[in-house]
């Protein structure tokens, strides 16, 4: 029982790691593609544009769209609220877990992040604004980007040193831990008794772990909702909330905003997520 047990978790994190880094390398190569284009495009308008633009980024699966939208907020190319709301449509390396494990829905899921990601910086900007919430608004260039020619350089620093070695064995294991924990739950500990009786109280966990900068702890909810075991409203507050550790380049220069943005996003996203539970999504 327990070989046969293990014997599927590693066959299924097999199967999502390999996955995972195809859709990876897939990102990667189109950021590579499309560097230096967002700055010209964010310059041609600062207002709506820069909450679709910024929006969109952090849609994308992956840690590469997070890092950019930080990048440009220090750049001072964008507002704080821009920031807020990508990050609310960030799911981090997480995405690619999402997608390889139900893909209907996470395309769904990431379509509602993007459109509310627009809403909730339209909004944040708004309050900001009318509260005087001091933020960096005004940001000095501390970013430089080095040139990145050649295929072999690629392959090294992009494939290997960046997505093999800093993101898909993390990823791997955390994916092996998230199913083996609700594999023992569901077998041994009662878990879907548990996550049916109190799914309310799964929501503000998830809410609640979300505020770690760090990918990994969101795949417990994904791998919990691939099962049937919680609500689509769990697995929306914590995408909502987690921005995976796309925030730790802010932490590292405004511990204040970075605060102040985690204090945002988890309060409009435990609004909207205890909302949908309401109503029975």
């Amino acid at each position: 029982m327990i070989e046969d047990m293990l014997i599927k978790i590693f066959k299924d994190t097999i199967e999502v790691t390999l996955l995972v880094l195809a859709m990876m390398v897939l990102v990667d190569l189109v950021n590579l593609w499309s560097r230096g284009k967002i700055s010209q495009l964010l310059k041609r308008g600062r207002h709506w544009r820069q909450y679709v633009v910024t929006s969109a980024i952090g849609t994308l699966p992956g840690c590469v769209g997070g890092f950019t939208n930080v990048s440009l907020y220090i750049h001072g190319m964008i507002s704080f609220g821009a920031l807020v709301g990508s990050m609310a449509a960030t799911s981090g390396d997480e995405a690619f877990i999402m997608i390889a494990m139900f893909p209907e829905t996470a395309i769904k899921l990431f379509a509602l992040l993007f459109a509310l990601g627009i809403i909730t910086g339209w909004i944040v900007d708004i309050v900001v604004k009318k509260a005087k919430i001091p933020t960096c608004q005004d940001c000095p260039e501390v970013i430089i980007h080095r040139d990145e020619k050649g295929f072999s350089h690629y392959i090294k620093e992009h494939i290997y040193q960046h997505i093999i070695r800093k993101h898909l064995l993390k990823t791997a294991l955390w994916t092996f831990g998230a199913i083996l924990v609700v594999e023992i739950g569901m077998r041994y500990l009662n878990l879907e008794a548990f996550s049916s009786n109190y799914p309310i109280i799964l929501l503000f966990t998830a809410a609640a772990i979300g505020l770690i900068p760090q990918s990994g702890p969101h795949i417990i909810f994904i791998t919990m909702f691939a099962n049937g075991l919680i609500p689509f409203s769990v697995l929306f507050t914590s995408s909502f909330v987690q921005d995976g550790h796309s925030m730790l380049p802010m932490l590292s220069y405004s511990i204040k905003d970075t605060i102040l943005l985690k204090v945002f996003n988890m309060a409009i996203g435990l609004f909207i997520g205890a909302s949908m539970f309401i109503f029975g999504f």
